[in-house]
């Protein structure tokens, strides 16, 4: 059995990832070093992230609503270091937009059985 949260560990939280490490480094002007050390990764993973060779499997640069909540992350995550359960709040509903939007549907029916994946309406 596979559940949606599964698969938004391996699609979502990479993508949200990318998108946060690239408005932290292009928008705020911060180093790679100083991006890592807020998002509590590696330098190599920023660097992955910033040059989009990690986080593209999900597509969802192009959801103003995402992108809002996603901004509102990194200027909490800049700004207000210490507001965990706000960043956690914010994460959990970007993710719960992209599940209502659909956007993480195929590749989740790709990783559950057939007969789950043709009668599963969870996100929607």
């Amino acid at each position: 059995m596979i559940l949606p949260c599964e698969v938004g560990v391996k699609t979502v939280l990479p993508a949200v990832k990318a998108i946060m490490a690239r408005t932290i480094v292009e928008k705020h002007g911060l180093k790679e070093k100083q991006t890592a050390e807020l998002l509590g990764l590696s330098q190599s993973a920023v660097s992955r992230y910033v040059s989009r060779e990690r986080g593209n499997i999900l597509a969802i640069e192009n959801t103003a609503e995402i992108l809002a909540l996603i901004d509102q992350m990194v200027n909490l995550l800049i700004k207000e270091p210490n507001k965990k359960a706000e960043m956690m709040r914010l994460f959990c509903q970007t993710c719960t937009v992209i599940r209502e939007k659909g956007l993480m549907c195929e590749l989740c029916q790709k990783e559950m059985p057939k007969e789950w994946a043709e009668s599963c309406f969870f996100c929607r």
